[in-house]
């Protein structure tokens, strides 16, 4: 599982609103609708439901994952221009 390093504010990342398919800069909102897709996708809430029925921990590749989505969103939310191609897996751990 990789990580990579986001540098916001870059000349070549900053968003223009002729970039972006429905004519809006992305907000902070947007890349969180987008990190609980991802983490939707892992199948986090079953596993998280059985935890919470049976006890059984979720398994730990899987929390981290959701964890590093989180991160990665919380981080990508916090720069002052978001990338318009913030839902590139470019951004986002595997």
């Amino acid at each position: 599982m990789g990580l990579r390093v986001i540098e916001g504010g870059l000349a070549a990342c900053v968003a223009k609103p002729a970039d972006l398919a429905d004519g809006h800069m992305p907000s902070r909102d947007d890349v969180l609708r987008e990190a609980e897709r991802r983490i939707r996708s892992t199948g986090y809430e079953t596993w998280r439901n059985r935890e919470t029925m049976t006890g059984l921990p979720v398994p730990r590749e899987i929390r981290y994952l959701a964890m590093q989505i989180g991160f990665v969103a919380e981080a990508i939310g916090r720069l002052s221009d978001i990338p318009a191609d913030f839902r590139s897996d470019f951004y986002w751990p595997a």
